[in-house]
């Protein structure tokens, strides 16, 4: 609100001065924004009033004509139904999230904390959890030879990492390490609604903005140069049940099935929190009306003591 009249006073004052202004640029590398000009006015001010009004030291503010917080812009508040406090979460989106997840996310990110049948009376039932986890190889053994061998998944398997450790993952992805997903909309403040953001506000970058080959701006992640490529787009994937697969459908859908992902406890938890509120509400109408009949006649009787004669 005050950098554009704080800027001309300032560029006025410097050139009246007989100095010079240059407003500092940025550009954008893996880790942070970095600056790489300097305002200078502040030195011809400060000499040119130590000549003519022999004061010792004025400060001049620094202004900067583009900014990026170090945390990222912040979030706008998406409104997802489950984080009202009566909702559950959307089984059918889970379903769909895991589409996407499986189709798209997986090839990058690992989902270490979720095994298949987790997945069973949450978005499949167990015939599909069985089936979906046969489509993968797991070693497992020794066998009676004592060699490792390959076999198709299990129910108990957990999801499938991508790449056998860290190293081999910064080696396929540029340097750039993909985090894991279970806990992620738990791990990034604004949670699902930064996830959300994160996906989906992908733009070219503003003027004054450089990005190194490699990198993408991202206004939402911080310092807004992202090593991930834009991961969907309208129609990227294709909905076993028909739904629109826009981009902000399918972001939508991945989301819900992370956040599930990181509470798989949400909707047990909002069960038990009304049959808590049920059952201390009867308590407390119980506990009015036994205060109520016990302390009516000790509160409202007259006690009157007689001298002895």
């Amino acid at each position: 609100m005050f950098a554009n009249p704080l800027l001309r006073a300032s560029g006025q004052f410097a050139a009246t001065l007989g100095g010079a202004y240059v407003v500092s640029e940025h550009v954008l590398t893996d880790d942070r924004l970095e600056r790489v000009g300097v305002f200078r006015a502040m030195d011809t001010a400060r000499s040119a009033a130590r000549n003519v009004f022999g004061m010792t030291s004025i400060v001049v503010p620094t202004v900067h004509a583009f900014s990026t917080p170090d945390t990222g812009l912040h979030t706008p508040h998406w409104g997802f139904e489950s984080d009202k406090w009566h909702k559950t979460y959307d089984h059918q989106s889970i379903r769909r999230g895991y589409q996407v997840y499986k189709e798209v996310c997986a090839a990058c990110h690992s989902l270490e904390r979720i095994a298949f049948r987790n997945l069973i009376g949450v978005s499949h039932t167990e015939a599909e959890a069985k089936a979906i986890a046969a489509e993968f190889e797991y070693t497992d053994g020794p066998n009676d030879t004592g060699e490792m061998f390959q076999r198709p998944g299990k129910l108990s398997d957990y999801m499938p990492k991508p790449y056998p450790n860290e190293e081999a993952s910064r080696a396929a992805n540029g340097g750039a390490y993909p985090p894991d997903l279970s806990l992620i909309t738990k791990a990034r403040h604004s949670g699902k609604d930064y996830v959300f953001s994160l996906i989906t506000g992908y733009c070219e970058p503003p003027a004054g903005v450089t990005i190194r080959e490699g990198l993408y701006y991202n206004p939402y992640f911080p310092g807004g140069a992202i090593a991930m490529a834009p991961p969907i787009s309208d129609g990227h994937v294709d909905y076993e049940d028909g739904t629109v697969n826009h981009k902000s459908q399918i972001a939508k859908d991945v989301v819900e099935f992370l956040a599930w992902a990181a509470e798989p406890e949400h909707d047990e938890r909002k069960r038990m929190g009304w049959k808590f509120l049920m059952v201390a509400g009867t308590m407390l109408g119980f506990s009015w009306w036994w205060k109520r009949f016990k302390w009516s006649y000790i509160k409202s009787r007259k006690v009157v003591y007689k001298p002895v004669s």
